[in-house]
């Protein structure tokens, strides 16, 4: 029989190098948990001290462990934890958990969610997977467990609670002029830098509103071109919510990671760019389903073509509005409810 309150455990870091999405979707898994009732622990090896006060305000009890991750030392030590609170679920969620890591948590009786974004790995032997970017499909998990079970698309996309409490609507601006240029937690390639640049050469008149995560140990570089530029441009260091930004902007120019899935619900059209190697196909899919456009990978960016795209963009009103209806169709935003439900009923 299910417990009163249920313990959902989460094992996910987070660093300038690797980022904040792998946290943040969690978190977002983790509050649809506790909406149900549930309690959450979340274990990391590694995390940013911005983020590690978030999750704890938001009631989820934070432990550390002294492991490198990913190692037979990290497997062992989740694992150990996780018998001993009771965990009903364990959730694991990074690209350095390896098929030998989860089958050690299974071996113990564990169950596990395992996210994933690209079906990298050579076997999954978790008893769900779930990807939740637009280009998933059963194919890219062939080599699994008979009995693991797949939770894929869009239709489970994590978003956090802040979004849920925003209405869907949105009018399309018939002249853009604001811009928002996020780049996810970190930004190790400085790739909103580069952006900056190319959109200083603009001579329209453009505000641009640019996140630093709070992962990002550029912020002071980024400060120091918006203060040579001619172009508006004001650095908004660690937002706790990017809802205001998303409605205050006509466009944005992101990372095609998970931000892409909160711009589609906020319905704000956007120019994206693959900052990682599973970021491409997220990006080439929006582009396919003109919900965005696609810059591409990032390291073989030009000032050229990020101009080019965004004038391009803000001049058309009809395909801006296009995008929006389509990004608001594609993410309702009850994708961490709907994960929730499935776990739960299948205790």
């Amino acid at each position: 029989m299910l417990k009163t309150s249920p313990l959902l455990m989460v094992r996910a870091d987070a660093s300038a190098a690797i980022g904040s999405g792998h946290v943040m979707r969690c978190l977002a898994l983790a509050k649809a948990w506790q909406n149900c009732g549930g309690n959450v622990l979340w274990l990391s090896a590694e995390n940013i001290a911005a983020l590690e006060e978030r999750i704890r305000r938001e009631g989820v009890d934070l432990r550390k462990i002294d492991s490198t991750p990913g190692t037979a030392s990290d497997a062992e030590q989740t694992a150990s934890a996780a018998l001993r609170a009771g965990a009903v679920w364990v959730v694991v969620d990074g690209y350095r958990f390896v098929p030998e890591y989860i089958r050690s948590l299974k071996t113990v009786g564990l169950r596990v969610l395992l996210l994933d974004d690209d079906g990298r790995f050579d076997f999954y032997a978790a008893d769900v997977i779930l990807n939740q970017n637009i280009c998933a499909t059963a194919d890219w998990y062939a080599r699994r467990e008979a009995s693991t079970q797949l939770l894929l698309g869009s239709e489970y996309a994590l978003l956090r609670p802040e979004f849920r409490a925003e209405p869907q609507n949105r009018e399309a601006a018939a002249v853009a002029r604001k811009l928002l240029i996020t780049m996810g937690g970190s930004d190790p390639e400085n790739v909103a830098g580069r952006v900056m640049r190319a959109l200083s050469t603009l001579e329209e008149d453009l505000e641009a509103k640019v996140v630093a995560g709070s992962g990002n140990v550029r912020a002071d570089e980024l400060q120091s071109i918006a203060d040579k530029s001619r172009m508006r441009f004001e650095i908004v260091r660690s937002p706790e919510n990017m809802v205001p930004l998303m409605k205050w902007a006509d466009v944005a120019i992101s990372g095609a990671g998970s931000t892409c899935w909160e711009l589609a619900y906020m319905g704000l059209p956007a120019i994206v760019i693959a900052l990682s190697a599973d970021q491409q196909k997220i990006a080439e899919g929006l582009a396919q389903r003109e919900i965005a456009v696609s810059l591409g990978w990032h390291a073989t960016l030009s000032e050229e073509r990020i101009v080019h795209e965004l004038q391009s963009l803000l001049r058309d009103h009809p395909r801006r509005l296009g995008m929006s209806e389509r990004g608001r169709k594609l993410v309702d935003g009850r994708g961490a409810e709907r994960v929730v439900e499935f776990l739960r009923n299948s205790l």
